[in-house]
C-alpha cells in the first residue's frame, strides 16, 4: 500500500483525485442578501 493504491490518502495524493480518503476542503457559505418581505411588497405596491 502506498503510492499506487488509489484506496489511500497517499496514493489520492500521487493521482491527483479526491474521494472518501482524501476528502475536498469544505467551501464558507456565502452569505446571501435576503431582502424583507416588507420592502418588496412596499415596492410593488408603489408601481
Amino acid at each position: 500500500m502506498g503510492k499506487g493504491d488509489i484506496k489511500t490518502k497517499r496514493g489520492k495524493i500521487i493521482n491527483g483525485s479526491f474521494g472518501v480518503s482524501r476528502p475536498h476542503k469544505a467551501k464558507k457559505e456565502t452569505a446571501e442578501v435576503v431582502v424583507p418581505k416588507e420592502k418588496s411588497k412596499a415596492k410593488k405596491a408603489a408601481k
